[in-house]
């Protein structure tokens, strides 16, 4: 299976969700975090990191519960630039 390049803006929604994770996250360890989320250390350092820009709903919703965020707060802060700025 040959997958469609990213697109620039899909690369930087990857990176901007990475962001708020790493944040949210705070001083807990990655693998604690990921221990309560029932996803790999490694899922979550690449999702961190934007190697991994598009994560499964499901893997972000386990983060999400893990990291006391909502969904519409993960959304809104991934949203593209100009759906923001409306």
């Amino acid at each position: 299976m040959v997958r469609t390049p990213l697109t620039p803006e899909e690369r930087e929604r990857g990176e901007r969700l990475g962001r708020l994770l790493r944040e949210a996250r705070g001083g807990r360890s990655m693998t604690d975090v990921a221990a309560d989320a029932g996803i790999s250390a490694e899922t979550l350092r690449k999702i961190e990191t934007g190697r991994a820009p598009t994560p499964a709903f499901f893997t972000v919703a386990a983060l999400a519960r893990a990291l006391g965020l909502s969904m519409d707060e993960l959304a809104g802060a991934c949203a593209p630039v100009a759906a923001r700025a409306a």
